[in-house]
């Protein structure tokens, strides 16, 4: 399927010079959504998974129906004070500054094929943090799938030995 006919791109959003790629068309028209689950679940079945992870929030909207289709966990990586129990955490650079991701401690038990899924894959940082936790745990980091790579911001180097899916590339 041709899944870029069903991503908007916003030029200057959320500022001049970012042409956003929009992924709500595709999520609005549910054969081509449900295709591109099905995509990732494929991939995930291969790798054998156990849990899925996703940060949020878009790689919640990837991971969750991932994780329902394989009838498995799905793990939730957020954001600083965002999650009610013991986490561990981790800093990663952004642009300009840094911020901070948390999992909750027991969410991975050692040994734990993990699929990583966001629905974007840019300079590589949340995607890069999120690995560094799940392996924190003693997970195992089986496969990253997203629905976007941007391959001019050369995120993917960062998951260099990882096995990598993504559904469409600019």
């Amino acid at each position: 399927m041709d899944y870029k006919q069903y991503i908007k791109i916003v030029e200057d959003w959320p500022k001049q010079g970012i042409q956003f790629k929009d992924i709500t068309p595709l999520m609005d028209n549910g054969k081509a959504y449900k295709a591109a689950v099905d995509e990732i679940v494929e991939f995930a079945k291969e790798k054998e998974i156990d849990i899925v992870v996703g940060p949020e929030a878009r790689g919640f909207i990837v991971g969750c129906p991932v994780s329902y289709a394989l009838e498995i966990g799905f793990a939730p990586v957020r954001k600083e004070g965002k999650l009610p129990r013991e986490v561990i955490k981790v800093d990663y650079g952004l642009e300009y500054g840094t911020n901070v991701l948390t999992i909750h401690k027991d969410a991975i038990k050692p040994g734990q094929r993990v699929l990583i899924t966001d629905d974007l894959l840019a300079t590589g940082g949340t995607i890069e943090a999120t690995i560094k936790l799940v392996e924190e745990l003693g997970g195992i980091v089986a496969g990253c799938a997203f629905l976007i790579e941007l391959s001019y911001l050369d995120g993917k180097e960062k998951l260099e030995g990882y096995d990598v899916l993504t559904l469409m590339t600019y």
